[in-house]
């Protein structure tokens, strides 16, 4: 097989439209639905700030990778900038780093699925459920990416919906009483219990490291930069329109839900989507909700899997992983990157039952590295991408990140930041023990394959 660019060989057949959802849906995982409230008891109604300083360094991080990305629209993404303006390491740690994180959530999302839909029948085995999904899911992705961008679009287009349809309600609720006899409920519940800052700026500090984990998903634009048919528009719209989704569906639907009900009883009784829902007496609710919560996770799921047997690709394209992961089918899919992410996954879902439960929180602290691993190699290879280029070449770039080199700076800062607190909060420590283990099996790992250079 002639070792051609991987841009020849994946096919482009995402259109905008795909390009906006597949950012959309990254951006809204399940924690908004259910783990939100865990987060809401670290800060109280200040957690819309929270979410707001956070939204902004993710905008930040976007615009870098959104600016490398319109000029060299690669599947790949950050670790194909990494690998070429950082060197063959960074590309190497980036994409297995990121490929890793990926099999780990998709471990996560593949119980969840199992664990929703014995909410409607508990007699169905847990991992019968999870098979079915793999192998539906696989299916989908080996296909072509126009079935991925579909299957996408209509999953994360229900949590739009949904979400939607919570801020909607909320508003109905606060302003007009709607399942409150007609009696407008008013704001009175943002400062009336302990202050929009109950815990101080320390609550809103530790509620940062949980803020940006929930933003995990949104590089996938840059994941699927490489098969857009129009990149040079598909990936502004999709990235600028980031920000006011934060506002609108985190934002807006987190500050509806303590508007209505206190901060210290958010999620008190199940999820607080299900609470606002059951207050305005719709039937159901938590049957809607619940079905909202299967498909957020077999979309986390079907992204995990496009975007790790892509990035499975693209090491093997630098030559930073087997050969065996160049090859695509005819229709352009990257077959045998997905079939062996699906072994890997199918083996978690064997081991879920055999390997204590503690493992698999030793591994997960890795995907929460990873997260942060993987945007400070966008904005320092952003970086190294910007000092490559003469005035002349930066006056033609057709999509700048704002304040450069400023602006690129703080948000390094502020990751390193979130690492630091890492150490502050007991679940989340032990990865500050697991990464440095990890990356010691990734320079091991690059040093025995004695890549040529």
């Amino acid at each position: 097989m002639k070792d051609n660019h991987q841009d020849s060989q994946l096919k482009r057949g995402l259109s905008t439209r795909h390009m906006q959802l597949i950012a959309l849906g990254g951006s809204i995982g399940v924690g908004l639905f259910y783990g939100s409230s865990s987060t809401i008891q670290m800060t109280g109604p200040s957690i819309l700030l929270a979410y707001l300083i956070g939204g902004l360094v993710i905008f930040t991080i976007m615009r870098a990778l959104g600016e490398m990305a319109v000029e060299e629209p690669v599947s790949g993404s950050f670790s194909t900038y990494a690998n070429k303006y950082l060197g063959r390491f960074a590309g190497f740690l980036s994409g297995w780093t990121y490929w890793f994180m990926w099999i780990v959530v998709g471990m996560a999302e593949l119980t969840v699925v199992g664990v929703y839909i014995n909410y409607w029948f508990p007699d169905i085995p847990q991992w019968v459920t999870a098979l079915v999904v793999l192998v539906m899911m696989t299916l989908v992705n080996l296909a072509n990416v126009k079935a991925y961008g579909e299957f996408e679009f209509w999953f994360a287009m229900i949590k739009v919906v949904a979400i939607i349809g919570m801020i909607v309600l909320g508003l109905a609720i606060i302003f007009f009483g709607v399942g409150n006899h007609g009696e407008a409920i008013g704001f009175d519940n943002l400062w009336a219990h302990g202050g929009f800052m109950p815990n101080g700026f320390h609550g809103i500090l530790m509620s940062l490291v949980l803020v940006m984990f929930s933003f995990g998903g949104v590089e996938l634009v840059g994941i699927s930069a490489g098969e857009a048919k129009n990149p040079s528009k598909s990936i502004p719209s999709a990235i600028n329109n980031i920000v006011w989704r934060i506002l609108i569906f985190y934002i807006g639907a987190l500050g509806v839900m303590m508007i209505i009900y206190p901060w210290n009883e958010v999620g008190s009784e199940g999820s607080p989507f299900v609470q606002i829902f059951d207050y305005v007496g719709i039937p159901a609710a938590a049957h809607i909700i619940n079905f909202v919560v299967i498909t957020a996770a077999m979309s986390a799921f079907n992204s995990g899997l496009y975007g790790s047997g892509r990035m499975l690709h693209n090491l093997s394209v630098q030559k930073n992983g087997p050969t065996y992961f160049k090859s695509v089918s005819k229709n352009g899919s990257p077959r045998r990157g997905i079939l062996f992410s699906s072994a890997v996954l199918l083996m978690a879902v064997v081991l879920n039952y055999v390997v204590p439960e503690k493992v698999f929180i030793y591994i997960s602290a890795v995907a929460t590295v990873a997260v942060i691993t993987s945007w400070m190699i966008i904005l320092l290879a952003q970086l190294k991408f910007r000092k490559s280029k003469t005035k002349e070449e930066v006056a033609e770039l057709k999509f700048k990140i704002p304040l450069y080199p400023l602006s690129t700076y703080i948000a390094i800062a502020f990751l390193l930041m979130v690492i630091v607190l890492l150490a502050f909060i007991p679940d989340m420590r032990i990865a500050l023990y697991v990464a440095p283990v990890w990356f010691l099996i990734l320079f091991v790992g690059y040093k025995g394959i004695n890549v040529k250079k």
